[in-house]
């Protein structure tokens, strides 16, 4: 077993201060505002007893209710993110994300890791699968790290682990530094020439015989065939190389995406001076600006209506299926079947092979094999099944066949406009309808608010009658809304008091009536402290919800704005 690496003693400002007391209090009163909120901390199995001391020494996870809902719809391929460690930010932060159906990040879970070993890693799978209903993803992207390699092998031996390009890159330029740094990059430089065909082993080759013949080069050309860096990289290609890992899902739409840096969730919000105390509340300010993101993109994915490029109808259908973000991925795919032509190469029985190559680069063609009569194609480039977006070269045998709708099988519903809906991704679980008495998700209820929300505005924008009819309802609607919350907690104060006598009168029938008097006003008066908090609590929600309805109903003023622009310009060509 690797040893430990404890690294409090390099995050000195997050431990102390009160650092570990204020997010003690901030995970016990997120859990008591949403029993659906779960925490652990490392070492402590009875919570109740968690003090300051555990938090600053002690390994911490934490997942809110919104972590629970983006995963049922977008768990199937997960980053487990801790480079949050290195020089730039210095935080012991690692987050666990994923990619909604805008292919923008969504969060899945937080801990902060004041000590780092392979049975510390296994505690934060663990308690990270728990928090998720005990459901696996599909596939794990994590840092290169031999901790976190047994960690994943040990908690997940059946999800598909991949090592994040970037980490490669940088691990390789610190292990060969002398060889990887250089001042001047020309094509004779063997510097410029290493980094180019490492990057080529990694994304670029097309067959695992094309992964070992480019790799062998790399080594003889800048004479490193004995380091033994790169050859504990080798033996470990099938977690890294993409030719390796192209048949499993992994949610990125480009190779550039994969090659990214996995820590894009808390970027801009947390730097190396960040204390304990403001990593919290950038948290939660990265949370609320990434949801304020993807309602933009549901909101553009509904008005902003996508340029057509080809007479398809396939382009139409997926026009309205997908988010705009992967229909414009899709799109491309299409206009490039105009250059990578079909040639049927085989047909044996109800199984046809077509060899689909590029106009000039049939060098590099590719094998889609089909069967004619379920319509089920396999490409031998694996873009559907790494991507989950149909590749150019089945729908070029689909143009070839004159198919002129997408297969369902190809369309992904966690890329869909309707992601949300229905049934979900991962454990096909569903967001149930919520009664008046539950404790159920205050995210979940949130989305579902958001996409009738959504419906709304489209409809409102239609016409300026139907806009004018739609704000008169929103403002009725929210009066409603600021009754129903007062009378709720009318409500509550007043069967508190009338339970506080009760309870007085009950006492007195066995004890004296002075002591049950001095009992129920105790009682009342730390029932009015909850209240106060609850009142507080709400307040901040409403907040919230405030400043959404309000991004909402900017958006249906813009509308408004384009809409009477488009009448104006109606009048001045009537007009003319």
């Amino acid at each position: 077993m690797a040893s430990p690496r404890n690294i409090g003693q390099n995050y000195k400002t997050l431990g102390g201060g009160g650092g570990g007391q204020y997010v003690l209090d901030y995970l016990k009163r997120m859990q008591a505002e949403n029993p659906c909120f779960f925490y652990a901390i490392q070492g402590v199995d009875d919570l109740s007893n968690a003090n300051a001391n555990n938090v600053n020494v002690n390994n911490v996870f934490w997942a809110d209710a919104a972590s629970k809902a983006n995963y049922i719809y977008f768990g199937d391929a997960v980053r487990l993110d801790t480079s949050y460690r290195s020089k730039r930010y210095r935080l012991p932060l690692a987050t666990f994300t994923g990619l909604n159906h805008h292919a923008q990040p969504v969060l899945f879970g937080c801990a902060l890791l004041f000590n780092e070993s392979q049975s510390s890693f296994i505690w934060l799978l663990q308690n990270w699968v728990q928090a998720m209903s005990g459901h696996h993803p599909v596939s794990i992207t994590t840092d290169l790290d031999p901790l976190i390699k047994m960690a994943v092998e040990h908690v997940l031996p059946n999800v598909r682990h991949r090592f994040c390009s970037w980490s490669i890159f940088k691990e390789t330029q610190e292990k060969l530094a002398s060889v990887c740094q250089t001042k001047t990059k020309t094509k004779t430089n063997p510097a410029f020439e290493f980094e180019m065909e490492f990057k080529k082993c990694i994304n670029e080759v097309e067959t695992i015989e094309e992964f070992e013949s480019c790799w062998l080069s790399l080594l003889d050309r800048c004479a490193l065939t004995d380091n033994e860096w790169l050859q504990s990289l080798y033996n470990a290609r099938h977690h890294w190389a993409h030719v390796y890992m192209r048949d499993t899902f992994f949610g990125d739409l480009s190779m550039a995406e994969a090659s990214s840096p996995v820590n894009s969730f808390f970027d801009g919000f947390v730097n190396a001076s960040t204390t304990i105390q403001s990593l919290i509340k950038q948290c939660q300010k990265a949370i609320t600006s990434w949801h304020e993101k993807e309602l933009k993109a549901d909101l553009d994915t509904i008005n902003i209506t996508p340029v057509l490029k080809t007479p398809s109808p396939m382009e139409k259908q997926a026009a309205n299926l997908y988010t705009r973000r992967i229909f414009m991925k899709f799109q491309g795919e299409l206009v490039e079947t105009l250059a990578n032509p079909a040639t049927k190469i085989d047909d044996s029985g109800t199984v046809a092979a077509y060899r689909v190559a590029k106009f000039g680069e049939e060098h590099k063609a590719h094998i889609v094999s089909i069967n004619e009569l379920e319509m089920k194609a396999n490409c031998s480039c694996q873009m559907f099944e790494f991507s989950g977006i149909i590749c150019r070269h089945i729908l070029s045998v689909c143009r070839a066949k004159n198919v002129l709708t997408l297969p369902s099988q190809y369309i992904l519903k966690r890329w869909t406009r309707d992601a949300k809906s229905g049934v979900g991704g991962v454990g096909d679980e569903i967001i149930p309808e919520f009664s008046s008495d539950s404790q159920e998700s205050l995210t979940s209820r949130y989305n579902n608010l958001r996409q009738e929300a959504i419906k709304f505005v489209e409809e409102g924008a239609k016409s300026i009658y139907i806009y004018n009819v739609a704000m008169n309802a929103l403002q009725e609607a929210r009066k409603k809304v600021a009754t129903a919350k007062k009378k709720k907690f009318d409500a509550t104060q007043g069967s508190l008091e009338a339970n506080g006598c009760n309870h007085e009168i009950h006492a007195g029938e066995d004890n004296q009536s002075k002591t049950c008097t001095h009992l129920s006003s105790v009682e009342k008066e730390k029932k009015i402290r909850e209240l106060a908090a609850e009142l507080q609590s709400t307040n901040q929600r409403c907040e919230v919800y405030r400043a959404n309805l309000l991004a909402v109903l900017r958006d249906m003023e813009d509308q408004k704005l384009k809409l009477s622009v488009k009448v104006q310009n109606a009048r001045l060509s009537l007009k003319e």
